[in-house]
């Protein structure tokens, strides 16, 4: 069953942690006999939010892209405009009727699957009767097609600059094609986890978590890029563009707006502007949370970790950016950018697992914390029940990267060999060069 638009009563939603004050929180609720008027301009609306969200690709492009090296620029692009082709072609040839498989429920309601392709009921059925009038079913399809390539594109960053192009690729097949659509049907394809209650607004686990869990499986076999941990100490391995990391993240924050605002699932003009506060203050407040933090730890304003405390603030906020109130939602995006500057320090320098992007610390870490939020700050939801999502996800997520991954190092390989690495995969993987005129042997 396709996620259809939920009538939402006035909410009352309290600060649990304070006990100080309530805010009451717009209806979210969708006209069930929405006129063709109002069928255009909520099918309008999602189709705005599609494209933001295809946006968002060329953030995680420019933005891991600036965090690494310069010979390495080709692959990283190459990379994420693969994801993308990938994530919309399995999406349409079995992921979308994985994800909402509707009666055709296999495994009760932890398996599903509506037959392979897309195709549209006819008439009116696929049209303003598709969901109450808020859009068509190819609508559906398209929006929802966007999400699944960011799964893979969180992995792309922890793995940079030392996987095999062609078997990071077969990877993002597998994955994207088959888990994280099989997961999704938990909750979207009203699973058993939304037959509990659990809640994910947007994808905080059911995307970024995933992703996270993902690509930490794959950091894990992987390994470190050479030179990165030697002889116990940690060498940090800059990026070869800030600006370059700077316009990426504006770009998926642009973005956001696309995909926590389509996540309304209609216009309704309360529920959309309602969204977009609580997500913009999450992610300012996340520059200010990593801002402070990284500046007592690390002594001196580090930019790296102020652009992914806007990113954390973002992943923290998705889960429960309609259900949260204002103030609610800035404490969740304070947290989150506190925690990703702490997580990333750790991960580096105490569990020497590398990611040159940070995106374990910003998907995996922030979208755990956001999920469980959800369970703090909206009275409606149970934090046990969000718990049990979470641990849900990452017990089959992270297992299931694992042995897909696992299975391509026994076979074809997974990593460049120290040759290629010190070179670089742009000439090593794609024989040209990203800036005209680059140093084609390098050692750094």
């Amino acid at each position: 069953m396709v996620r259809k638009i939920l009538k939402r009563m006035s909410k009352m939603t309290c600060l649990a942690t304070a006990g100080i004050f309530c805010m009451s929180l717009p209806a979210l609720a969708a006209d069930p006999t929405a006129s063709e008027a109002m069928f255009t301009i909520n099918n309008t609306w999602m189709l705005v939010s599609t494209f933001l969200v295809f946006i968002m690709h060329l953030g995680f492009a420019t933005l891991e892209a600036g965090l690494t090296r310069a010979k390495n620029t080709v692959n990283i692009l190459f990379k994420n405009v693969s994801i993308l082709s990938i994530g919309l072609l399995t999406y349409a040839i079995c992921g979308f009727n994985l994800m909402y498989p509707g009666d055709a429920w296999i495994f009760g309601k932890w398996l599903g699957f509506g037959g392979l392709g897309v195709a549209a009921p006819s008439g009116a059925e696929g049209l303003i009767a598709y969901a109450d009038g808020a859009y068509t079913y190819w609508t559906d399809f398209i929006f929802q097609a966007m999400f699944a390539a960011t799964a893979a594109t969180i992995v792309s960053g922890a793995v940079a600059e030392r996987v095999k192009l062609k078997s990071f690729l077969i990877f993002s097949v597998i994955f994207v094609g088959l888990v994280y659509p099989f997961l999704g049907s938990w909750k979207w394809g009203a699973g058993w986890l939304d037959g509990m209650g659990f809640y994910d607004f947007a994808g905080s686990t059911l995307v970024h978590s995933v992703g996270g869990w993902g690509a930490l499986a794959c950091a894990i076999i992987l390994g470190p890029r050479l030179g990165k941990y030697v002889k116990g100490t940690v060498r940090a391995i800059p990026g070869h563009s800030m600006p370059l990391a700077t316009i990426g993240v504006f770009l998926l924050w642009l973005g956001w707006f696309g995909f926590n605002g389509g996540s309304v699932l209609s216009a309704n003009p309360e529920a959309v502007s309602y969204v977009f506060v609580t997500t913009t203050l999450a992610a300012a407040a996340g520059i200010v949370g990593a801002m402070i933090v990284s500046e007592i730890m690390q002594k001196k304003p580090d930019l790296s970790m102020v652009l992914n405390g806007s990113l954390a603030g973002l992943v923290g906020i998705t889960a429960g950016a309609d259900v949260v109130s204002v103030m609610s939602a800035i404490i969740i995006g304070f947290i989150a950018g506190c925690l990703v500057v702490f997580s990333v320090i750790f991960i580096d320098t105490k569990l020497h697992i590398d990611d040159p992007v940070g995106a374990l610390s910003v998907h995996l870490v922030c979208g755990i914390w956001g999920t469980l939020a959800v369970g703090i700050f909206s009275a409606e939801h149970s934090f046990m029940t969000q718990l049990i999502g979470v641990l849900a996800y990452g017990a089959v997520a992270f297992p299931s990267a694992f042995i897909i991954f696992s299975a391509l190092k026994a076979t074809i390989g997974v990593r460049v060999t120290e040759k290629e690495e010190y070179q670089g995969l742009d000439i090593s993987e794609h024989a040209m060069e990203s800036y005209d005129g680059f140093q084609i042997f390098v050692t750094q």
